[in-house]
């Protein structure tokens, strides 16, 4: 189990990873599923994070706060996106920096709510 979940929780910082690069190669130029990126059902890590929450191991409080936090990032993520498309490159660029704060909550849950399973109840 102990193996499974530290495999599991290392993907979803993958997920995390990707979803920040392929936002910041947008704001450069790179074409992307937009779906996915603006929605926050759509991406992969929304998906993984609404299994997690419905299986075995939901009982950990700090799922409700990750969904919050990947939702806002999402939240983000389209205002930084709408600008590009706008013509705005610059401010969207910038923003990225802006977003930092909140994409390192995400990895700090992760590691929260990874770190509660392995303790026992």
């Amino acid at each position: 189990m102990d193996l499974n979940l530290k495999q599991d929780f290392e993907t979803a910082m993958l997920k995390h990873l990707l979803f920040k690069s392929k936002l910041r190669s947008f704001l450069y130029g790179s074409a992307l599923a937009e779906g996915p990126a603006r929605d926050p059902d759509q991406c992969s890590l929304g998906i993984w994070i609404t299994e997690r929450r419905r299986s075995a191991w939901g009982h950990v409080p700090e799922w409700a706060a990750l969904d919050r936090a990947h939702r806002q990032v999402h939240q983000q993520a389209n205002e930084l996106m709408d600008m590009y498309l706008q013509g705005f490159t610059e401010q969207a660029r910038e923003g990225l920096s802006d977003l930092l704060p909140l994409t390192d909550r995400i990895t700090q849950l992760l590691q929260t709510i990874q770190d509660k399973l392995r303790t026992p109840r």
